[in-house]
């Protein structure tokens, strides 16, 4: 009995702690769902006061969108039609970096209306100048295993050690215009076939002496590599005739054998020509050869045009020039902020 009693205020306890623990997972499921409810009644509460503010002030709000519409709708009418056209090309001899230092000229010239300057370097008349918006430049068109070459490439260029900590969305992150291989260059104007003539104008943006230096240099390599291959060849040719010589001896002699008398004999030995080898590796250096030709007249010049401007502009179309779209929708924002903000100033106001 004496046990009995001992175990019966336990289990009581537990009992009440159970209870207690229940309790409070109930009160904090209670105080979730009427924060959750607090935040939904708010929102909604917002929503009809905002409707409440429409259904008031309907008309004042419409009078001003509709006039906000003619107004934008007008100077649509007005503005004069912006065309574009795009041209893209890749840049050889680190020519890129001329490239787009000149098209951010280009444009600090069209905002400083230096008509002449521009006239200089696209060889067109006052008229034509004058019709050019602006230039702009970004990187071509790429593909994830283009951004995947390019990271292989640069991870080449650095330590093991580094290269380890170094991530392919970190290399993403980093990179900038300069980073390109392909550019897209566009040109805005009021004149729908103006493109065609600043063409020329573009092209010569490539040509600097730094990226002349290069060219040279890689010039002057490829013809010091071709002139050693071209001895090699030489050399592989006087050994070739050295061992044809030496078979049409081994042939011309009358014996294969060596005889001692009796049936003891042994087999003249030949001269390992190794021709074989020579004409391989003759095959090998006349590719060689061949593969510095394919380099140098590959990349024989500063850039390469891979698709011109189009004869004709096409019309930019860009959002925030529909002015009959823009100005309605901001003349509504406008006018729902005016009415919050005398709201908000009425109760505080009011407020005690």
């Amino acid at each position: 009995m004496s046990d009995l009693n001992k175990l019966k205020p336990s289990k009581t306890n537990e009992e009440v702690d159970l209870i207690v623990f229940f309790n409070l997972i109930g009160n904090a499921f209670n105080r979730l769902f009427k924060f959750v409810g607090s935040i939904i009644t708010a929102f909604f509460s917002i929503i009809i006061h905002a409707i409440k503010i429409l259904v008031l002030n309907w008309k004042l709000i419409s009078s001003i969108a509709l006039i906000a519409f003619l107004v934008g709708y007008a100077l649509e009418r007005k503005k004069r039609i912006v065309y574009s056209s795009s041209m893209l090309v890749r840049p050889y001899f680190d020519s890129k970096y001329q490239l787009i230092n000149n098209i951010e000229y280009f444009n600090s010239l069209i905002g400083s209306q230096d008509y002449e300057a521009l006239k200089n370097v696209f060889s067109i008349n006052d008229e034509q100048v004058k019709s050019i918006k602006k230039f702009d430049i970004t990187i071509g068109p790429e593909n994830e295993n283009d951004r995947l070459l390019e990271y292989e490439k640069f991870l080449k260029k650095l330590d093991s050690s580094q290269s380890k900590n170094f991530t392919f969305k970190e290399f993403i992150n980093n990179r900038t215009i300069y980073s390109g291989e392909l550019f897209l260059i566009t040109a805005e104007s009021y004149s729908k076939n103006i493109f065609l003539s600043l063409e020329d104008g573009l092209n010569s943006s490539f040509s600097n002496k730094y990226s002349e230096n290069k060219k040279k240099t890689r010039d002057s390599l490829i013809s010091l590599q071709k002139e050693t291959i071209k001895a090699n060849i030489q050399e592989v040719d006087s050994l070739q005739r050295v061992y044809i010589n030496v078979l049409k001896a081994e042939a011309g002699s009358k014996k294969s054998t060596i005889s001692f008398g009796g049936e003891v004999s042994l087999p003249k030995e030949r001269s390992n020509t190794k021709e074989y080898e020579l004409l391989n590796k003759q095959i090998e250096l006349r590719n060689q050869l061949q593969k510095l030709d394919e380099e140098k007249l590959e990349d024989d010049v500063f850039f390469d045009v891979i698709s011109s401007f189009q004869k004709l502009g096409k019309p930019v179309n860009k959002l925030t020039k529909k002015y009959s779209i823009v100005f309605p929708i901001s003349a509504f924002l406008g006018l729902f902020i005016i009415f919050i903000s005398i709201k908000i100033i009425n109760f505080a106001k009011n407020y005690k």
